[in-house]
């Protein structure tokens, strides 16, 4: 019995340790080997002696694991007191479930609007969208269930500023979509209503470094979709695709078509990845009346950290049939619109609770007057042709030039502190200018290529 038991533990030693054996000689590797076989007789003669022994009795029992008696009833009752209590947990739906949440009131200052103040569950439905109020100052309520099987239910909730209200529903939902294993847990049926995923910068302020988001995320990436789809997860690989309503709940009567969305992503770890994604399909047209048109989106990201360094980049390419500002000048047609453009992130930690950030972002629109996603001239986000007033009886946008729409940029600085685990301050100055006058100022009604914007906030999340 003792041979078999020193030749695998020899075989071990020279697998397990193959440097070592070619390092020693032959004489100094068999004297460790005899040794080991020692130690290993001594070992077994140990367990035969106790299974020598007679059994324990009952009373000695009670004080199993070296606990004496009384120790052994506390364990007990502590037992089944933890029984109880998952047993309770289950019943009220509480057993895996995870409550998360944030907030982010906020400061903002516009020049050219003439407006500073704070702003915190603004209704989108009071002046639109834009980009100086985009999703800032809000606070959403975080439910993931996931069940035993694997299904996974997911309810964000965001009075005024979630995705529903921002596309008009007005609504408090943010998310509530289901994620289903069919067969393992690799392979998954998603489908309800799902912020858009494109982009490095994310809706929730705690996962996006500044107080304002990029041009991209504000001007040429979808909403929101409701549809369904799959999740497939391979190694370092996911990727999703659903069919789905664009920014609507239900889709308006005419309309039969939903889009195609899809996303990439592969990490290499936690401190490096990249991703695509891409939408394509008919989609709501906001210029002329016409209903829903031809869309093709598609965005290239990326994100690298390493040290107190981070990078974060997006390239993004975008058109949509008949959705251009300007109509051609002959035959009064609307015309397609297209644009391209990027955007940069870079963060420094010059300490563990200090953080800054810089952010560089690029919009060429200039084709056909402009035009972007579901917007048209606008003189608050600076899109469209060159703006010299307004009409004195209507109010509308007097453009010239309008072959021509302006191409956009925006230089973004802040610092972050960390005051605590759940709290970060956050402060920025933001640049934003454009090619052609687009910027309205408020104040005397003139226009002007360029804008300022400082804003402040502090972020709570649990």
């Amino acid at each position: 019995m003792k041979f078999p038991i020193f030749a695998a533990l020899t075989l071990a030693v020279a697998s397990a340790y193959p440097s070592a054996a070619v390092a020693q000689s032959n004489e100094e590797l068999l004297k460790e080997l005899r040794a080991l076989r020692d130690r290993v007789n001594q070992l077994e003669e140990r367990l035969k002696a106790n299974e020598a022994k007679p059994a324990a009795p009952a009373a000695a029992a009670a004080g199993q694991w070296g606990m004496t008696p009384q120790q052994a009833q506390d364990f007990n009752r502590i037992a089944v007191k933890t029984e109880a209590l998952e047993d309770s947990m289950e019943a009220f739906g509480l057993k895996n479930l995870k409550i998360s949440g944030y907030m982010d009131p906020s400061y903002i200052y516009n020049r050219n609007q003439n407006r500073a103040g704070f702003q915190f569950l603004n209704n989108v439905a009071n002046g639109g969208y834009h980009y100086d109020n985009s999703y800032i100052g809000t606070v959403a309520l975080d439910l993931l269930k996931e069940t035993e099987g694997g299904t996974r239910w997911h309810l964000t909730l965001s009075p005024n500023r979630g995705t529903d209200a921002v596309i008009g529903n007005g609504s408090v939902i943010q998310e509530a979509s289901v994620s289903i294993p069919l067969g393992d847990l690799q392979t998954r049926l998603i489908a309800g209503h799902m912020p858009d995923w494109s982009g490095y910068e994310m809706l929730q302020p705690t996962l996006n470094k500044l107080v304002t988001h990029n041009l991209l995320f504000d001007f040429t990436l979808p909403t929101a979709y409701t549809g369904a789809g799959l999740e497939l997860t391979s190694g370092k690989w996911i990727t999703k695709a659903v069919l789905a309503n664009l920014n609507a709940s239900m889709l308006p009567a005419g309309e039969k078509s939903p889009v195609i969305a899809y996303r990439v992503d592969y990490a290499k770890g936690e401190f490096d990845g990249f991703g695509f994604a891409g939408v394509h399909g008919k989609a709501a047209n906001g210029i002329g009346g016409t209903g829903s048109t031809m869309l093709n989106l598609f965005e290239v990201d990326g994100y690298y950290i390493r040290g107190d360094w981070t990078m974060q980049g997006q390239v993004s390419y975008g058109g949509q049939k008949q959705a251009s500002i300007s109509p051609n000048p002959d035959t009064g047609a609307l015309r397609n619109s297209e644009w391209w453009g990027l955007s940069g992130l870079l963060a420094y930690k010059i300490n563990p609770r200090f953080e800054t950030v810089g952010r560089f972002d690029y919009l060429k629109n200039s084709k056909n007057g402009g035009g972007l996603l579901g917007f048209g001239a606008d003189a608050r986000n600076g899109i469209g042709p060159t703006m010299t007033g307004r009409d004195g009886d209507t109010g509308d946008l007097l453009l010239t030039d309008t072959e021509r729409g302006a191409n956009r940029m925006a230089l973004a600085l802040g610092i972050n502190y960390l005051y605590d685990l759940n709290t970060t301050f956050k402060l920025e100055y933001r640049y934003d200018r454009a090619d052609r006058s687009v910027f309205e100022l408020v104040k005397d009604g003139s226009f002007s290529k360029s804008n300022n914007l400082l804003g402040a906030s502090v972020v709570v999340k649990f």
